[in-house]
């Protein structure tokens, strides 16, 4: 009987993802996103580190305690898990985004297309140079897109257990992103400005 009722309450989850209009998508909030898939993985090793860098630090507590609520959940069986990692998901990304100081409009599915921009900067990074952003991003601006993209080349190595370097990467991550989208001004993200509180000592 439980999971019967898991499994309605997931397809109602569904259903309202379906329906839901799209649109080009913020980066975060899609499943194809890097916050979801570090939510994923987190799930699966058990390591909420992978989470906890996208979060402020004043969101900490609440996600850990969705993290945990969550990986008990999923022991109750495949529909109950899918149900669990749905969602801790949305929780994580409603925490992240309510961190930058914006709102939350729901999990977008995988599939949902992504500004150009955002796309040309992913693939910037694995790449490990700015090709796929030429023509993307105004020349004048390309001096100091080249010094945020330098910021997470020197970051983006960092231990995944250890949240305070995670969360100086995703600064360097976000502020490079913000930059190629067209905002001009630095820690413009709310999420960089808590995150640089949280590690000033050491710290995108």
């Amino acid at each position: 009987m439980f999971e019967l009722i898991v499994a309605a309450v997931f397809a109602a989850t569904l259903v309202l993802v379906v329906l839901r209009p799209q649109r080009a998508s913020a980066h975060c909030d899609t499943m194809d996103g890097p916050t979801a898939k570090d939510g994923i993985t987190a799930l699966e090793t058990g390591e909420i580190a992978h989470a906890l860098k996208w979060i402020a630090p004043e969101g900490e507590a609440e996600l850990r305690e969705v993290f945990d609520r969550a990986r008990e959940a999923r022991a109750a069986g495949a529909a109950a898990q899918e149900v669990a990692d749905r969602w801790f998901l949305e929780n994580l990304v409603r925490i992240h985004r309510a961190g930058e100081g914006a709102g939350y409009t729901g999990l977008q599915p995988s599939g949902v297309p992504v500004d150009e921009k955002v796309a040309a900067a992913d693939r910037s990074i694995e790449d490990g140079d700015l090709r796929a952003l030429v023509g993307l991003v105004p020349a004048e601006k390309w001096d100091e897109l080249e010094r945020r993209f330098a910021r997470v080349l020197e970051r983006r190595d960092y231990d995944p257990t250890d949240v305070d370097a995670g969360r100086a990467y995703i600064e360097a991550y976000v502020s490079f992103f913000k930059y190629a989208e067209g905002h001009d001004h630095d820690h413009a993200h709310g999420h960089e400005h808590h995150a640089a509180h949280a590690h000033a000592a050491h710290a995108g």
